[in-house]
């Protein structure tokens, strides 16, 4: 692997107003000297305003203006090639995508378009950087545990079998780390794939399931879990993945057997959970931060219902190489890393 120092590279991060990319430019700016450039189309999946918020931290704590913005969409090809010509990143994390498991089967388009068009366009702007003599150093992407689909060995180990998708999300995903690692070999781009496991933490996303479940709870509705309460997911704090991107993009992947300098990493908790028992870990976090009433009575608002098409049974990620790499380890436990969501959720609410 060879080693990058971040502290004198350009960094350009899609997705910038997004959970993980707000919390990457936050971590970037308060503990290197990197230059950030941040993109993001600011669309309404989700509240714009939440969006918006992650970007007024971020220019609150830029006190030496190191952080760019630019609203862009990543399916503007051109804008995108303009963007890397005015730049000239060293270092690329590339985590602008539709999110969402269940939203892919209603409107697969969208998919296609921000999940495959969109990372062919910002890695193929890798690849013309290439030619202007100013290559990108290490690009990275988010990839998802969903690639795994329903595979019966646990747990997932990277090299595990990936091409049984249970959803259109997780086929988009697929096929990002098929084009990356051509593009790895055919242009000697080094990359480096992550493969999130269900993360979690302050200021996420209102479609993720943890979030979901707090604004149901607040409104005194129904928690509906699905496939009796037992899936299981691998539930990962923000700030160890936050830990393991900035310790992955300062060193490069080695050149593989074919001659790709391409590598993909599991990045989770190593600790899967049943949303059931997630559920009521996370209504005591809630009634300590005073979210929920303390006399609150979790049961009562559970209601167990059958699988749905799309869901995987269980996500548990082996996290053996991420160690063995980098030294990482999560830090961060279910009951802490909740205390925290329902601390900052609170303040939200109430602002």
């Amino acid at each position: 692997m060879n080693k990058i120092d971040i502290n004198n590279c350009t960094i350009l991060i899609t997705g910038v107003a997004g959970f993980i990319g707000g919390a990457l430019a936050l971590r970037l700016i308060t503990s290197t000297k990197a230059r950030i450039i941040g993109i993001d189309n600011l669309n309404d999946y989700y509240d714009v305003r939440l969006k918006e918020y992650r970007l007024d931290v971020i220019r609150e704590i830029d006190v030496n203006h190191r952080f760019v913005f630019k609203k862009l969409d990543i399916v503007d090809r051109d804008a995108v090639y303009d963007l890397f010509n005015s730049y000239k990143p060293d270092i690329v994390v590339h985590l602008a995508a539709q999110a969402g498991v269940r939203y892919s089967i209603e409107n697969p388009y969208v998919y296609i378009q921000n999940n495959i068009v969109g990372f062919f366009n910002i890695i193929d702007a890798c690849r013309k950087m290439i030619e202007m003599n100013a290559p990108v150093r290490h690009f990275l992407f988010a990839s998802s545990s969903s690639v795994y689909g329903n595979n019966e060995k646990i747990p997932y180990l990277e090299s595990d079998n990936t091409d049984h998708p249970v959803s259109l999300y997780a086929a988009t995903k697929k096929a990002d780390e098929v084009i990356g690692y051509s593009y790895a070999q055919l242009y000697g781009i080094p990359m480096t794939g992550m493969r999130f496991f269900t993360v979690y933490g302050p200021v996420g996303r209102p479609d993720m399931a943890y979030y979901k479940f707090t604004e149901e709870l607040v409104k005194g509705k129904n928690v509906k879990l699905y496939n009796q309460g037992k899936n299981k997911r691998d539930f990962t704090y923000i700030d160890d993945v936050v830990d393991a991107i900035e310790k992955i993009m300062q060193k490069t992947p080695v050149v593989d057997r074919n001659g790709a300098t391409y590598d993909i990493y599991n990045i989770g908790s190593n600790h899967p959970l049943e949303t059931v028992e997630f559920v009521k870990i996370l209504s005591e976090a809630l009634k300590e931060h005073r979210v929920l009433d303390e006399d609150f009575v979790v049961d009562d608002s559970i209601v167990l219902c059958d699988a749905v098409v799309g869901d995987v049974d269980v996500t548990y990620a082996d996290t053996e190489r991420l160690y063995e790499c980098f030294g990482i380890k999560p830090k961060h436990k279910i009951d802490d890393g909740l205390k925290r969501f329902a601390e900052w959720y609170f303040a939200y609410r109430n602002q």
